[in-house]
This record gives structure tokens, sequence and C-alpha cells, in this order.
């Protein structure tokens, strides 16, 4: 009998996951003062996110990872959490009016 290969194929959901793909130094958008804003990219098959943050590229790159981590999870569903919700409310006792 032929063992079932499903067990061992790779989740189509990993397939294209979500990635960084680059962060460079970019000028501070119109109307602000600060500086050191960078601008990141991170893609996922055809699909491609651009944002601008600012602070030192090592913070930035912990932001976008971060936020490449999140992306990633919540394309494969929010595995390992638990809902949890309050069970219904128990009658209170009545009381005899006599």
């Amino acid at each position: 009998m032929a063992a079932s290969t499903s067990v061992n194929q790779p989740s189509p959901l990993d397939a294209d996951p979500f990635a960084l793909q680059s962060i460079t130094k970019a000028e501070p958008p119109s109307g602000v003062d600060t500086t050191n804003w960078h601008r990141y990219v991170i893609t996922q098959g055809h699909n491609t996110i651009v944002g601008h943050l600012q602070g030192s590229h090592a913070s930035i790159e912990r932001s976008v990872k971060e936020i490449v981590e999140r992306l990633n999870e919540r394309r494969r569903g929010k595995t390992g959490r638990v809902h949890l919700s309050p069970g219904r409310k128990k009658k209170a006792a009545t009381q005899d009016e006599s």
C-alpha cells in the first residue's frame, strides 16, 4: 500500500510568503520638517506594498520584519489562538413573593 504524500506536501499558503524586498533612504513627506525617513517595499507574489517610516535603518528593519511576520500569520490564519467567549449567564434564582 502506498504511503500518503499529502502529509509531507508544503501548504500552498507557504508558496509565496510576504517578504521584505528593500529599505532605502527617502525624502521626508511634503510638509514634514523631520529627517531620517526610509521607504520600504514588501512583496508577495505579484503584490507589492510600499510604505514610509521615520527612524534608523535598524529600527525600520525591525518594524518592517514584524509587519511581514504579521501579514504571513494573517495569510495562514490565526493558528494557536483561542477565542474565549463568556458562557451563558445563569438565570438568577427567583424568590417567592409571599
